[in-house]
């Protein structure tokens, strides 16, 4: 069944089992999102819903933004996502996170956090030289490769900045689901830094 919700990481924590057994877990509040556009094979080529979520502020909206939420009928969101449901909706309509329960496996799409500029040692986990006074091999990344291309090739693993990317954990389990708190118990940890934006979605693979 295809779904899927956007949400806000608070951080991590540990909630016991009636046994005494600790599970370690990641927070994600999620406040309901709203419906604001149908995409159908008529129209668009395709069919999914455009879902918004989190507050924002008139003046940081522009006008082409802002008035396809007024045709829509549907207040300012911050982020907007498209994603295929089995299940039909309105434009308009509320999704809370009802739609997972307690043992299902999700996947959780976020971006990480970003490191800035870093070697390759730390980026690509290159083993160092010696450290001895003698070496003039300590950190450095060493050869790039033949004479020949007099070129380096794309993809070349080097120094560079480290982070910041789109990342995907897959299958992972939901422990709690609180609506009334709006917040979402997933086991394990989850890409991106507290406060970041997260897309939880049932589980593609299923182990």
């Amino acid at each position: 069944m295809a779904k899927g919700i956007l949400g806000k990481k608070i951080g991590m924590t540990q909630i016991f089992t009636p046994e005494g057994e600790s599970i370690p877990v990641t927070v994600v509040e999620v406040e309901p999102n709203v419906v604001v556009q149908k995409k159908s094979n008529e129209v668009d080529g395709y069919t999914a819903y455009q879902i918004g979520f989190g507050k924002v502020k008139e003046k940081n909206v522009t006008k082409p933004v802002k008035g396809h939420f007024t045709k829509a009928g549907v207040a300012l969101k911050r982020y907007l996502r498209e994603i295929q449901f089995d299940s039909e909706y309105n434009v308009g309509d509320e999704i809370s996170i009802d739609i997972f329960e307690p043992g299902e496996k999700v996947d959780v799409v976020g971006t990480s956090k970003g490191k800035g500029y870093a070697g390759t040692i730390k980026r690509w986990n290159f083993h160092r030289g010696p450290m001895a006074h003698g070496s003039k091999f300590h950190r450095a990344p060493g050869s790039l490769g033949s004479v020949d291309p007099a070129r380096v090739f794309k993809g070349k693993k080097m120094s560079g900045r480290m982070g910041g990317e789109r990342v995907t954990i897959q299958n992972l389990e939901v422990i709690r689901v609180d609506v009334e708190r709006n917040v979402i118990l997933i086991k394990g940890s989850i890409p991106g830094p507290n406060k970041g934006i997260v897309f939880i979605r049932n589980a593609v693979k299923v182990s």
